[in-house]
């Protein structure tokens, strides 16, 4: 067994001074507050506000390399998510199994810093360069659950389907290749990532239908009957182009569309959702699913804003996902779904739910939304939850003179540095004074690689 007190954290009852968490093989199997002097001198005491970690529900990790190399306009040409597009296929081209796990490692130590603690890969660059399966076919999946081995972070591995170009079965492009599987070889590729998480702790597998405009009514209906005992994640209406096209191709929009194919319910995660009407809103809060939202990424593409407002108030699950891992901050996710609905309705605070402050409570439904698209039993401070502890320096100077809720606040909308102290995922200790345990090796290899790869 391990345990520690927390100075002061947010348990299921609330914020609660010295509070002994233990934990066995990763999950919490005890949370005592105000625990007594003698417990508190058999016990290591850590200073700080100790929270919930929360779950990072749409991830490509291997995208991280590429950030910051779009930020350039064509001339006289629009820019937009399908030139962005093209360019990604081009950097997805020079993925090997080693760069691949590099870079995601990378990625996973920067989620840990600031505050995630498991992700939800969404992992469709599958092939040789050439579009062949390697001879072990889920070769870099097992490239992904290396580096969630060496970093840590609980890892929901989701194997992307991907057999066409778009709606009406167009065929793939050669920036495709590399993803594309017809339903036998996606069998392989699915057994063999469930081999390559099975020694990981609080790891599963799952499945990712890329999108409606790359698989078919018939093979998403196939997919669940062989796949679906785990988590389910879709892209969906993140781009009107996408809207257009489904409605052209099946008289349906996108949502919609997945509504009338397959039975939607807990556990799917539609990943943006971005331009959905009232009467899909309806739909999906009313399925129990989960919708993704990625505000940092959706922002960066240009896609649009969700209107989080209206699905909340119809009582819609949500979390938050860093995507195309531009920039990863969990905190910066959380302020830029807010403020994007106070950008739109003019008027603040959109997110709140009384009496709870607006960051407590996007951070609660963060936290909730999260673990479900992770398919993950139990969430927060509480027994039988995994073992997902971060720790807020609550001596940042952006967190001085705070407290309990305003203490989430002030991480989420006031600073500019990050304030996560330490975290745990798992039950093991991954940050330990703001840097990850691994951060030195895994920030070397990660620099020769990106060094390798260049502008590609």
């Amino acid at each position: 067994m391990d345990r520690a007190i927390f100075e002061r954290a947010l348990t299921p009852e609330g914020w609660r001074d010295e509070v002994l968490v233990a934990w066995v093989d990763g999950r919490i199997v005890e949370v005592t507050a105000r625990v007594d002097a003698m417990r508190r001198r058999e016990v290591p005491r850590i200073a700080g506000a100790a929270i919930p970690g929360i779950g990072n529900l749409h991830s490509h990790a291997f995208q991280r390399g590429f950030a910051g190399l779009t930020e350039r306009r064509g001339e006289g040409a629009a820019d937009h998510f399908w030139t962005w597009r093209d360019a990604m296929y081009r950097f997805a081209a020079a993925m090997t199994p080693a760069r691949l796990e590099a870079i995601a490692a990378m990625a996973q130590v920067e989620m840990l810093e600031s505050g995630f603690t498991g992700v939800a890969e969404f992992h469709y660059v599958h092939h040789a360069p050439d579009g062949r399966p390697y001879d072990e076919p889920a070769e870099m999946a097992f490239a992904v659950a290396a580096a969630a081995a060496e970093t840590g972070i609980g890892l929901t591995l989701l194997p992307v389907f991907y057999a066409h170009g778009g709606f009406g079965d167009r065929p793939t492009g050669p920036g495709q290749r590399r993803f594309v599987s017809d339903l036998d070889l996606f069998a392989r590729l699915h057994e063999g990532a469930g081999r390559a998480v099975a020694g990981l702790p609080a790891a599963r597998i799952g499945i990712a239908p890329h999108s409606l405009r790359a698989v078919n009514g018939a093979e998403l209906a196939e997919l669940v009957r062989r796949h679906g005992d785990g988590p389910i994640h879709i892209h969906i209406a993140e781009q009107v182009a996408e809207v257009e096209d489904c409605l052209a191709a099946t008289g349906a929009r996108p949502v919609d569309r997945l509504f009338d194919l397959v039975a939607v319910d807990r556990r799917w995660c539609l990943v943006h959702a971005t331009h959905v009407t009232a009467a899909e809103i309806a739909r999906t809060a009313g399925s129990g699913a989960v919708v993704g939202l990625c505000p940092i990424t959706e922002g960066d593409l240009g896609d649009g804003i969700f209107p989080a407002v209206a699905f909340q108030e119809a009582g819609g699950r949500w979390g938050i996902g860093s995507d195309s891992n531009v920039l990863i901050s969990a905190a910066q996710e959380l302020r830029l779904l807010e403020q994007s609905q106070r950008f739109v309705d003019r008027a603040r605070n959109r997110l709140a739910r009384p009496p709870r402050s607006t960051g407590r409570a996007i951070f609660d439904a963060a936290v909730a939304g999260g673990a479900q698209a992770l398919g993950r039993d139990g969430h927060g401070l509480a027994v039988g939850a995994p073992a997902d502890l971060v720790v807020l320096d609550v001596d940042h100077a952006a967190l001085a003179g705070r407290r309990d809720d305003a203490l989430l606040d002030a991480w989420i909308f006031a600073a500019a540095s990050s304030p996560v102290r330490h975290v745990w995922a798992a039950g093991r200790q991954v940050v330990a004074d703001g840097r990850h345990v691994a951060r030195d090796r895994v920030e070397t290899t990660f620099r020769r690689v990106v060094g390798e790869l260049g502008e590609a």
